[in-house]
């Protein structure tokens, strides 16, 4: 019994560190002002009938620090390219000159920075969300051990624990959050 509090206690800590790095993953994309190449992550692109990822089908470069330069390894990859791009609507319009594709990044008004820390926001009431969630089902595995003849201490301990892990995770989205909302509103 005592293992398997130890196993969900460890699940728990497990996917709780996943919805955390969901979170970094989808923070990275949202812009804040600087041109990144993982600003185009998850646009992907119609190669020859099969869905790619952008960056499988061209070089991504940061000219300076409002423009990325896309260069297709196939010429005939630019107009599909900006289509996927558009169709993304990252608010980026591209620029094709027939070689590659430029996207230039506008300065982000006081409006659009608000917009994107809202959007910041959405992304950490999902991870706390995750979070909570994972705390619900442990804390429901441990009671049903407890139906099965697990001692209440023990399973009060491993409810506290799980409680306090989950916390961390929380306090762990919300220093993420802070800094990421501290990036976009710097001017």
């Amino acid at each position: 019994m005592e293992e398997d509090i130890s196993d969900i206690v460890t699940a728990a800590d497990d996917h709780m560190k996943k919805a955390i790095t969901h979170l970094e993953t989808e923070l990275v994309k949202i812009r804040a002002g600087k041109a990144t190449p993982q600003i185009l992550d998850g646009i992907v692109v119609d190669y020859y009938g099969s869905p790619t990822p952008i960056n499988q089908v061209g070089n991504i470069n940061v000219m300076d620090a409002r423009t990325l330069s896309i260069q297709p390894w196939e010429k005939n990859m630019l107009q599909p390219i900006e289509r996927a791009i558009i169709a993304a609507n990252i608010g980026i319009n591209p620029q094709n000159d027939g070689s590659q594709i430029r996207l230039f990044l506008p300065p982000l008004t006081e409006e659009r920075r608000r917009e994107l820390v809202k959007k910041c926001q959405g992304e950490g009431e999902h991870s706390r969300v995750a979070i909570r969630n994972i705390r619900r089902d442990a804390i429901e595995h441990i009671k049903r051990l407890q139906k099965n003849g697990l001692s209440e201490d023990i399973a009060k301990d491993a409810e506290t624990n799980i409680q306090n892990i989950t916390d961390k995770f929380i306090t762990t989205v919300d220093k993420h959050l802070s800094s990421k909302e501290k990036e976009i509103m710097s001017v």
